[in-house]
């Protein structure tokens, strides 16, 4: 058969990684992809949110279906937009529809969801530009630190977390009256901090039947000991040490079964990936957030977890037969390294060459923000390049990434040293 993906970033590179390695996947295409999709599949110039283009892609390619990587599209409707047309609606679509994509789309749908179907969660209250001082007071009635929270999609950076009050005041109405985050921002969820250990918890639904994935440990902040400013993520491993037999059963009764339940009873159509944000406080697991697609970097370490057919697998989440599949997952550890242009967060310089991509040996380079380029792989984005290893251990998996990311080099290259640190 035929597949698209949608995305352009390591989440979408290890799809077709993974995609590739079926016996049932004829042609690959990925749009708009990268410098790493370009090598197994053919990259399509096409925005993941031009959906009359993708349209015209599918047809014209005889694709039978479409992975969808990001989360923009979900919540704009790709997938109603597929059932709505004619000649579209007997594609495959791996992903949610819109009313679904919701639990991403809108912190303050997903923290209702949560209330309304008792899956633990922190208390929490949500205000506009007309309520910021009730926002002020019931900032006063909280403990530092203080969590705000844009509401809509603000590219993986609409979350601060302060330990001043008159700070949180500040950034309040720099989200709700100055436009910080722009349409992300003009709800606010404020709620109570956790203080705990984060770990994300995947999960594949076809709307009926779910299958649970290897759990993945992310690390969000650009410095080494958690330090700095919040990134899309600069490593992972899987699993989670800390996520023992008796945790993950707590998530199963206490999260991931009311999740699947609860989107039914909403009448919220779901096909593809839910991907539970956890903090794991005392013993118990508390949800943090929703988001509706595979996460990056935690798909570099999962997916090639994964010893399954993963066409197979999608195919048993469009024909609804999910509970028919037994999903494999391979014992070892495996983690990644995100690789990032110097001066991300913030501003950086695009175009850098990528030298050494040859060298690597007993790892995985999922490539993110990078193109060809006259014959040439160069940087094009902040996230470039994550390298994933497998080990019998953690360690010993991000030992590999870490001797084969010295055989890499761009221009101001730069990477945490530390991940894992917070696991020994």
């Amino acid at each position: 058969m035929n597949i698209l993906i949608l995305g352009s970033g390591g989440r979408e590179h290890t799809i077709a990684w993974k995609l590739a390695q079926s016996t049932t996947c004829r042609n690959l295409y990925v749009a708009p992809g990268n410098s790493g999709t370009a090598t197994i599949a053919t990259n399509v110039s096409v925005s993941v949110t031009d959906f009359q283009a993708i349209k015209e892609v599918v047809l014209n390619n005889n694709i039978t279906m479409v992975v969808v990587g990001p989360e923009d599209p979900l919540v704009q409707g790709i997938h109603d937009f597929f059932l709505e047309d004619e000649s579209l609606k007997n594609v495959a679509v791996i992903g949610p529809q819109k009313a679904a994509a919701e639990l991403e789309g809108s912190k303050e749908f997903a923290k209702e969801f949560l209330f309304r179907h008792n899956i633990p969660t922190a208390a929490y209250q949500s205000f506009n530009a007309n309520t910021v001082e009730k926002g002020y007071a019931f900032l006063e009635t909280l403990n530092p630190p203080y969590v705000l929270k844009a509401d809509g999609l603000a590219a993986g950076k609409g979350v601060v977390i302060l330990e001043n009050l008159n700070e949180a005041k500040a950034e309040l109405k720099a989200m709700l009256v100055d436009a910080k985050f722009g349409n992300a921002s003009t709800k606010v969820v404020i709620e109570e901090f956790l203080d705990g250990i984060e770990l994300s918890c995947f999960v594949l639904t076809d709307g009926k039947n779910y299958k649970i994935l290897p759990t993945a440990k992310d690390y969000k902040r650009i410095g080494e000991g958690d330090t700095g400013l919040n990134t899309g993520g600069m490593g992972a491993i899987s699993p989670v040490p800390f996520a023992d037999d008796t945790f993950m059963s707590k998530i199963k009764e206490r999260v991931v079964i009311p999740t699947i339940n609860g989107l039914q009873k909403d009448n919220l159509p779901y096909k593809g990936f839910v991907f539970i944000g956890l903090i794991k406080v005392g013993d118990d697991p508390f949800v943090i957030e929703y988001n509706v697609r595979l996460g990056d970097p935690e798909t570099e370490v999962v997916l090639p977890r994964l010893k399954n057919d993963l066409v197979d697998v999608f195919q048993a989440v469009a024909n609804q037969t999910l509970d028919k599949i037994d999903i494999e997952i391979d014992a070892r550890a495996a983690t990644t390294v995100m690789l990032v242009s110097g001066g991300y967060p913030e501003a950086y310089e695009k175009g850098k060459e990528i030298s050494g991509i040859e060298n690597i040996e007993n790892s995985i380079a999922f490539h993110a923000g990078a193109q060809i380029k006259d014959n040439k792989i160069v940087t094009s984005g902040g996230r470039v390049m994550s390298i994933t290893s497998f080990g019998e251990t953690y360690q010993e998996a991000i030992k590999k990434s870490y001797q084969n990311i010295e055989k890499l080099h761009f221009d101001k290259m730069n990477y945490r040293k530390d991940i894992g640190f917070d696991l020994n």
